[in-house]
């Protein structure tokens, strides 16, 4: 039996941006059920407190660079029962907002002080030093946002190792001079060999740079993140970590993540029996406002991000010529605001043809995955990727570009493939919205 202290900043049901939150509450899970001693340890958000069960106070700790002493609650993840220490700082986690953002969406400007004390209380758990009798075998920490707490540990004389996954190496946590100053962290991180980059301070190359051991979702990814295409200028020093790298496959909770017991659903179904599919589908067009058509057409989903990663530009361009095409578009998302107005322009001048919904709900994403009769993920990179593997489930083919776990967990569809049964998908190659795959159904083009 391994104790491990799972650090991250947002972990399903409790909070979630995104798959980190999937990752954070299913991994976990796993483990636990495997008979590993795991504790999750998570910033605790003002929403975190509210959704937690049985909390209650069990450490308050000095941290450097605050006014105040931080108070760390424990209680239990509500689907598994997995331990989790919440690190209280009112001053940083109790406000409106999602976790990195204010109501407005723009980073909260304080950033690098709230995960720099989120990091510190970590490594206090880590160490033993809270009086809570525990020390972990390894700490897992996940992206930028705990990229301080495997730098932090490689200061102390004795430490548990360390492994640090990438979930997407896009996102790096950069600040300015003026508050690695302010943070009062040990001088010597202020280096190119340490957590200095072009004249900034990133989170996430602490991770990479003093983990005993990085991971990232997918091999795909691990291999790509080496070159300069996809290696956002840390190419250099993950390629010279390589024999400390490993990409290991995202997974998916099917206790959460499975049409035959689906709690969202309306209507639940399995291969056996896919009644239920065209009726969650009349449910996703009246949740959208779809009229049912005359005359039989597919509904085309997408859940995610509206951001250049994730191709959803390429889509909107694509808009004029989709629109002659026998389909619907049903999508749920937010992120760049001129995607969102883009696109709430389009679905007002087709209402019958696309449904949107820009935001985030659980339960329309799951809805989304069943009703839909494809699922499209055009991604210029995908470090993993979840929602393909989520449609896999829902007898939802994929329809993909070939990048990253994109490529490991949907087969194309060709001759060859649909001869010998092993074809779950429909996979292009160009990031383009004028390129043409032949062979989709619809004839969709992005």
């Amino acid at each position: 039996m391994w104790k491990v202290l799972f650090v991250t900043s947002e972990a399903h049901p409790l909070i979630k941006t995104g798959g980190l939150a999937d990752v954070s509450g299913s991994l976990p899970a796993a483990l636990h059920g495997l008979g590993h001693a795991v504790r999750i340890v998570l910033p605790a958000y003002r929403g975190v407190l509210e959704a937690a069960d049985r909390l209650h106070l069990v450490a308050v700790l000095d941290v450097p660079g605050i006014p105040h002493r931080v108070r760390i609650f424990e209680g239990e993840m509500p689907d598994s029962g997995v331990p989790v220490w919440l690190v209280d700082s009112p001053m940083h986690f109790d406000r409106a907002g999602l976790p990195y953002t204010g109501p407005d969406g723009v980073d909260w400007p304080d950033n690098a002080e709230r995960f720099a004390t989120f990091a510190r209380a970590a490594v206090e758990l880590a160490q033993d030093r809270a009086g809570l009798a525990w020390k972990p075998d390894v700490v897992h920490c996940n992206d930028w946002q705990t990229g301080l707490v495997p730098a932090l540990l490689g200061h102390e004389p004795t430490r548990p190792p360390t492994v640090f996954t990438i979930h997407n190496l896009a996102y790096q946590g950069l600040f300015p001079w003026a508050d690695f100053a302010a943070l009062g962290l040990p001088a010597d991180l202020w280096a190119m060999e340490a957590m200095e980059f072009h004249h900034q301070f990133s989170f996430i190359k602490g991770g990479l740079t003093y983990a005993d051991w990085l991971t990232t979702v997918s091999p795909t990814y691990a291999k790509e993140i080496q070159t300069p295409a996809f290696g956002e200028g840390l190419d250099g020093l993950l390629a010279g970590r390589a024999d400390r790298l490993t990409g290991i496959l995202n997974g998916a909770d099917y206790a959460t993540w499975d049409p035959a017991n689906d709690v969202h659903l309306p209507h639940r179904y399995s291969a056996d029996d896919l009644t239920g599919k065209a009726e969650n589908r009349r449910t996703l067009r009246a949740r959208l406002g779809l009229p049912e058509p005359e005359k039989e057409m597919p509904v085309i989903g997408m859940v995610g991000r509206l951001a250049w990663q994730k191709g959803m530009d390429l889509v909107v361009d694509a808009l004029p010529e989709l629109m002659d095409r026998p389909l619907q578009l049903a999508i749920l998302g937010s992120g760049d605001s001129r995607l969102e107005a883009r696109l709430r322009r389009a679905a007002k001048a087709h209402p019958d043809r696309i449904g949107l919904y820009i935001g985030y709900d659980e339960g329309l994403a799951h809805l989304l995955e069943a009703g839909s009769d494809m699922f499209l993920m055009p991604s210029r990179y995908e470090p993993c990727g979840l929602n393909q593997i989520y449609s896999l489930r829902y007898g939802t083919p994929p329809i993909v570009r070939r990048t990253g776990g994109l490529t490991e967990t949907v087969v194309d569809t060709t001759p060859e493939t649909l001869a010998d049964g092993s074809a779950t998908g429909f996979v292009v190659t160009e990031p383009r919205s004028e390129s043409h795959r032949l062979g989709v159904t619809v004839g969709l083009v992005f």
